[in-house]
């Protein structure tokens, strides 16, 4: 049964990428582009500006990617570039399959995309993957470690056939907020993807500062969504006094897996963007603005549109963050918001 259901979601996923228009959010063009080789440069420009078509593939369902495709948007207008108008934009959520994204890209490539524009890490690595002898540039957005990823040699001179931005967390001032939040707490769970770049090297820093605020790490790998509960459940039976979640799409787009079990054990869930917390069950987090980090992506993808080069494009690190808590969890804790935080954004609101 199981082999069934993996086999039946393929030939779903298969149907779903080669009728792009249904996926899409923005009306199909019947224009016809012809992609850059790779002995043009890696600049993706086109003659007629209303023949540009760019493919936008969101890994997974969650709102903070959704935030990213927003912003994307919103970016690409800011250049130029408004689907329907001056471009075709077709859109793919990837609903967290590797399969979907696979073919998501590969359809991309094979009908001459003039550019894809990938949000998270994993739908940035296999757009690349499907592009780069194509010679069609990629602009990924929220990858916080493209280096570790592959994506780029540096982040000041990418030299490949992608760049984008990255989401850098503040963990300085997430650990803070733990420690206001809860005086006495002394163990940090953590829940990541062993295969996910962003969650290994946030795990990292992660592990190297929380001594410094009087923390012991705890971490439990998982390798895919099926793990989650499970992997959940092994933290809590670790001890943890509350769990900090990561920008790891994994575990973000089964983050009410997560909020289930931590509720019921009464231990509070720290996010890492302000969606977790006005609609996952989080009680606070130190956030980054991921509809900004949306619209600088889009902006970039523009830039190379025009005739920027990707292989020297710098990546743009997006470090701005803010306090942000929900009066509504912090209630399921019995926790109150420690005097510092007054100003900080209540998302019940």
């Amino acid at each position: 049964m199981k082999k069934f259901k993996k086999a039946l979601s393929a030939v779903l996923a298969l149907v779903l990428i080669l009728s792009l228009g249904a996926c899409s959010k923005t009306p199909s063009s019947t224009a016809e582009t012809t992609s850059p080789s790779a002995s043009e440069g890696l600049t993706a420009t086109s003659p007629d500006a209303a023949a540009v078509k760019i493919g936008i593939l969101q890994y997974a369902t969650h709102a903070s990617l959704y935030n990213c495709y927003t912003g994307i948007l919103e970016g690409l207008k800011n250049e130029g570039y408004e689907d329907g108008k001056t471009c075709t934009i077709d859109y793919v959520d990837g609903q967290g399959e590797a399969e979907t994204n696979s073919l998501a890209a590969s359809n991309f490539v094979s009908r001459g995309y003039d550019l894809i524009i990938a949000i998270a890490p994993p739908a940035a690595t296999t757009s690349y993957a499907a592009a780069k002898e194509a010679g069609i540039p990629v602009v990924f957005s929220a990858c916080s470690d493209p280096v570790g990823a592959g994506l780029v040699d540096s982040l000041e001179a990418p030299n490949t056939g992608a760049t984008g931005t990255s989401d850098s967390l503040n963990f300085d001032a997430q650990l803070k907020m733990i420690r206001a939040f809860l005086p006495e707490a002394k163990k940090i769970g953590v829940l990541y993807t062993t295969s996910e770049a962003n969650s290994v090297s946030q795990l990292k820093k992660l592990s190297e500062l929380a001594p410094s605020y009087g923390f012991e790490l705890v971490s439990v790998g998982v390798t895919d969504a099926s793990e989650v509960a499970t992997g959940a459940a092994s933290l809590i039976a670790k001890g943890v006094d509350c769990i900090n979640n990561l920008t790891d799409n994994n575990v973000v787009n089964n983050l009410s897996v997560v909020a289930n079990a931590a509720d019921a054990a009464g231990i509070p869930i720290f996010g890492s963007e302000q969606e977790q917390v006005a609609k996952y069950g989080c009680v606070a987090s130190e956030t980054l603005d991921y509809l900004a980090l949306g619209v600088t992506t889009g902006e970039m993808a523009g830039k190379i549109l025009q005739g920027a080069d990707v292989k020297t494009l710098p990546v743009s690190v997006i470090t701005d963050s803010e306090p942000v808590y929900s009066l509504k969890n912090m209630a399921k804790f019995g926790l109150t918001l420690p005097a510092d935080y007054n100003a900080a954004s209540n998302m019940d609101a």
